[in-house]
């Protein structure tokens, strides 16, 4: 893999992480309600997700799921639906905010290994992202050279950018927090956040491969 290519790897998976999707929505909500520090659970469970859903990708699970459309729809309709339930369970806790703008929490206190495996749930849940990363990665692998260095190398890259747009997401909603604790504002928030978390698993359910 020559520089170039890597560049241009590095750039693409730059701009395609900066798009808001389950992950970063989970954990710029997280960074809202618990603070900056604990949301590093959430940044871990996502994280090891994704680079487990790119090995198994790159070890031929994509492949797989191709060949066998009943699995894949069962694995989409379970990440649907778990998608839908954190939508729900922000969504219900728009009220969590008492009339003096005392933030009462979203959701009761949690562990940072609860958080862990919200962002491990939230990551896994898309068994798309197996198919993305067959098609993707691929793509800037060199046949003639050993192969193994290049993947260590791209899903290290990948996993870099991933962890600071998790830093950027998580900041910005920890600078946003104090703002949210105002009730009105609160209530719109987790409104719209569980409905982007419901739209984000109606998309996987719905959309077509």
């Amino acid at each position: 893999m020559t520089f170039h290519t890597w560049l241009l790897f590095a750039a693409t998976a730059f701009v395609l992480s900066a798009m808001p999707g389950p992950n970063m929505m989970h954990v710029m909500s997280t960074s809202i309600r618990y603070g900056l520090l604990r949301s590093v659970g959430v940044m871990t469970g996502c994280m090891l997700a994704i680079v487990l859903v790119v090995i198994a990708s790159l070890a031929g699970m994509a492949g797989i799921l191709v060949a066998s459309p009943r699995l894949f729809m069962v694995l989409r309709v379970i990440g649907a639906a778990y998608l839908v339930f954190l939508g729900v369970r922000v969504w219900r806790a728009r009220d969590a905010v008492d009339s003096d703008g005392a933030d009462m929490g979203c959701v009761p206190a949690v562990t940072m290994r609860a958080l862990f495996r919200d962002g491990f749930l939230t990551g896994i849940s898309n068994p798309k992202l197996l198919l993305f990363a067959a098609a993707f990665l691929p793509q800037f692998i060199n046949p003639a050279a050993p192969r193994m260095p290049q993947y260590v190398t791209l899903v290290m890259t990948f996993a870099m950018v991933e962890v600071f747009w998790y830093v950027v997401y998580a900041s910005g909603g920890r600078v946003l927090s104090a703002w949210l604790r105002t009730p009105e504002v609160h209530r719109i928030f987790c409104l719209v956040t569980g409905l982007v978390f419901i739209g984000f698993g109606a998309m996987l359910l719905l959309t077509q491969v």
